[in-house]
């Protein structure tokens, strides 16, 4: 089949179909639209009245800011928060306090990754319970570079120099997180009364 006889089938079953849509549209007519039915009307409303709106939503909050050392494990500090909210005024506080023990911890870790295992122990050793603990079990702390039975004779000896549990002049964490405890209690306590 030439491109000729090709073009000439095209161009007859194009008009062929134009006729069959012809005809289907005369028989068939599509529905036309129907006028809108517009009718008019006058009506007169009289209101009396009052309208009161009252709206009642809760004040805005206050957030306590977040102080955490979780994620970072070579802080030894701890946080305490709080945050108090009243119609008026809205207030959040928040404080942190270092604990000794875990400093104690990890200066005795830093000293026995260093090699330094008799530091490590004299460091452990400023706790009154672990220097108890380390007499009780036949292995004294040591003393001025004393280990073993010498550094026992040396601690008995010199038992003015024995660590005494809770003999520092610094506050304890406990002491600390009380005191920061307090201060965000005493603010509450003003802004309530607002």
């Amino acid at each position: 089949m030439t491109w000729a006889s090709r073009l000439y089938l095209f161009f007859v079953s194009m008009l062929f179909g134009g006729l069959i849509v012809a005809l289907l549209t005369l028989l068939f007519p599509t529905p036309t639209q129907a006028e809108p039915i517009v009718t008019e009307s006058t009506s007169t409303v009289t209101t009396n009245g009052s309208q009161t709106t009252t709206v009642k939503s809760p004040p805005p909050s206050a957030i306590a800011p977040q102080f955490s050392a979780g994620n970072n494990s070579d802080l030894c500090t701890i946080g305490a928060t709080g945050a108090v909210q009243t119609q008026i005024l809205g207030i959040s506080v928040g404080s942190t306090f270092t604990e000794e023990n875990c400093i104690r911890l990890k200066n005795a870790k830093t000293l026995y990754d260093m090699g330094m295992k008799v530091a490590a122990v004299s460091v452990m050793c400023q706790d009154k319970k672990v220097f108890d603990a380390m007499m009780n079990a036949g292995t004294p702390c040591p003393y001025d570079g004393l280990i073993g039975d010498a550094a026992k004779d040396a601690w008995q000896t010199h038992t003015d120099k024995t660590p005494v549990e809770g003999e520092t002049d610094e506050p304890t964490a406990e002491d600390k997180r009380n005191q920061a405890l307090g201060i965000i209690g005493g603010v509450f306590g003003a802004a309530l009364l607002f």
